[in-house]
């Protein structure tokens, strides 16, 4: 629910992995920033009355003439524009400049010669380490760009036109591995664009309920709540919202957590801190009878989703008149699932690819689908929501069917779940700063040869994960402590029947996602 009055930053994705890393970035800023396809029209892009507009990377090569591109009236607004990667070389190719293959490629961290005279790389030293990832290079600037940034392989590292307020990088700013990146886009949004930074959580909190009230008015809600940080806060912003006029249904589909039901009931239903109405729906059978045989992970996620619709209209139909469906839809589940920009999609999302046409309510209600995860969080303590809820590990709506690779059935999810218990007992003696931000157990559908108690076995191996991230946009493998993993594989292989070999992702995102469907 962004207010159109709220300065804001706009990503023109031209199919940029790290699309969403640099709208991350700008936020982080204290601005606000949304991504859209390079597809929308100029009037779509003018009526958001962006202060900036950034340019993402891309895979494709500027000068061909299939490659995206964009009306060159965009130049001529007297918004700053800055392009990144393909979206420097697009604008180069566009305004006269000259790209073309790189006689040698660089990817990877490179020592970037800086103008620190330039208003994007002010209160930066001359040297900077920066990521590169590029086979294309431009070869001279377009007229009217002065060089700002060079490397011996690259003579345009960076450009602009401070005129025409146009500006563009050949690394990527908006990646850990450049030094002071952020500080390069802070420098954009508040020395070129002249933004204020007004994006901030309380503020966003406070107007998000006021919409929620005039939007809602006296109508009824049912909201998803799975017990987790997402739908919790999207739970309790409805609740300061519209109070009793929320009904907060929480299905078990037999894909949880161990002793997760259970927990969740203590919280948010009679006797717990959230005065909702609250109700719990056994679905178990039901999603394993759906789910039987099924090893597509997409088409898992596609049947929870709309088995998660199917009791929601149900539980509807019980309480009487309901007008609006809540989700707790957040903005990387927006992107991933193919609607925020131009890349292509990762998975489906069941609040959001997943969804069926058809569903029984008068609107769906996402009130943080503009938020990334840390955002979602913050907006938690502002709601008053316990640390120990809001600073939870995510878990996905489809559960523990997309921690299965292959079909589900109840045995493999008692599987899972014990093994996960013991993994994360195990990760939780370690001090709070030295765990991860996500880490869970997934049963792989290999199985193996083992030896217990000098009998021969044939049966599953267990892979352990763990990551650390800020924003899940990307992620770094966690080195766990070797007893800590020892540990939990000993017991696992021990207290959990069926397992006889446990394995260690140690796959960063990208190029793997954090879940392994």
């Amino acid at each position: 629910m962004q207010n159109n009055a709220q300065e804001m930053v706009l990503v023109i994705d031209f199919g940029g992995q790290y699309n969403q890393l640099i709208a991350r970035r700008v936020r982080e800023s204290g601005v606000y920033c949304e991504i859209v396809s390079y597809k929308h029209s100029l009037e779509a892009i003018k009526a958001k009355n962006p202060k900036g507009i950034i340019f993402t990377g891309g895979p494709n090569s500027a000068y061909l003439e299939d490659s995206p591109t964009i009306d060159p009236e965009i130049y001529t607004w007297g918004v700053p524009v800055l392009g990144i990667c393909y979206g420097s070389q697009l604008m180069m190719h566009m305004l006269g400049g000259h790209v073309c293959v790189a006689p040698e490629r660089e990817y990877g961290k490179t020592v970037v010669d800086l103008d620190t005279t330039s208003p994007m790389f002010a209160g930066l030293s001359e040297k900077n380490v920066c990521w590169m990832s590029h086979n294309d290079y431009i070869e001279t600037a377009a007229p009217g760009f002065k060089i700002v940034a060079s490397t011996p392989n690259c003579p345009v590292a960076a450009a602009e036109d401070a005129a025409r307020k146009l500006y563009c990088v050949q690394f990527h700013p908006e990646v850990l591995h450049t030094e002071n990146g952020t500080k390069m886009l802070s420098n954009f949004v508040y020395n070129v664009c002249g933004c204020a930074g007004t994006w901030k959580m309380d503020s966003f909190v406070e107007q998000t309920v006021a919409e929620l009230k005039e939007r809602i008015g006296d109508g009824k809600v049912l909201c998803a709540l799975s017990g987790g940080v997402d739908s919790s806060v999207c739970a309790a912003m409805l609740a300061k919202a519209i109070g009793k006029q929320l009904t907060c249904v929480f299905v078990d589909h037999g894909l949880l957590r161990k002793n997760e039901r259970e927990e969740v009931c203590a919280v948010f239903g009679e006797g717990g801190q959230f005065d909702i109405n609250f109700i719990c729906v056994d679905a178990r059978e039901r999603f394993y009878s759906k789910l039987a045989g099924v090893t597509a992970p997409e088409g898992k996620r596609k049947i929870i989703g709309e088995e998660f619709i199917r009791v929601f209209e149900e539980e509807a139909k019980k309480i009487g008149a309901v007008d609006y469906l809540a989700q707790g839809t957040i903005y990387p589940d927006v992107v991933e699932s193919g609607l925020g920009g131009e890349s292509a999609t990762i998975k489906s999302h069941h609040n959001v690819g997943g969804l069926p046409d058809f569903v029984d309510f008068k609107e769906i209600v996402e009130p943080l689908r503009d938020l990334f995860k840390d955002e979602v969080r913050q907006s938690g303590r502002e709601l008053g929501l316990p640390e120990n809820l809001v600073a939870r590990q995510p878990f996905p709506g489809p559960g523990l069917a997309i921690r299965i690779i292959g079909d589900v059935t109840p045995e493999k999810v008692a599987i899972v779940q014990d093994a996960d218990a013991i993994y994360r007992e195990e990760v939780d003696k370690l001090p709070m700063s030295e765990r991860p931000s996500q880490y869970f157990a997934a049963l792989t559908n290999m199985r193996s040869v083992g030896v217990m108690g000098d009998e021969r076995t044939y049966d599953y191996a267990i892979a352990l994960r763990a990551v650390t991230t800020t924003d899940f946009m990307t992620a770094e493998v966690t080195m766990l402590p070797p007893a800590t993993i020892t540990t939990a594989a000993n017991r696992i292989v021990n207290e959990v029947k069926h397992i006889n070999r446990v394995l260690f992702d140690y796959t960063t995102k990208p190029p793997a996602t954090i879940e392994f469907e």
